[in-house]
């Protein structure tokens, strides 16, 4: 099992550079890659806060749990398949 990270892909959605982020939520440059990378065993809730609020995003859109050996399938598709809660789900 695994978590990735798609900090990159949010960055660049909002077209901003790690510097420009690592800037504004207040931590190095060098940790915004070593998170980028994957390479950190945890992220402060605080950190993951401040990213979120600047990039504006959901921590689902940062991180990814992926099944070892699954590959990658793109939003659009992972998303599809879902249709509506049947009533009385969850209860």
């Amino acid at each position: 099992m695994a978590i990735i990270v798609n900090l990159d892909v949010m960055l660049a959605k909002r077209k901003m550079r790690s510097k420009d982020l690592a800037e504004r939520i207040g931590i190095t440059e060098q940790n915004v890659s070593l998170l980028k990378s994957g390479k950190v065993k945890g992220v402060r809730f605080e950190t993951l806060n401040k990213i979120c609020d600047v990039l504006e995003c959901q921590p689902g859109d940062i991180f990814e749990f992926r099944k070892e050996g699954e590959r990658r399938v793109p939003t659009r598709q992972r998303d599809a398949g879902r249709g509506p809660v049947p009533s009385g789900a969850g209860r």
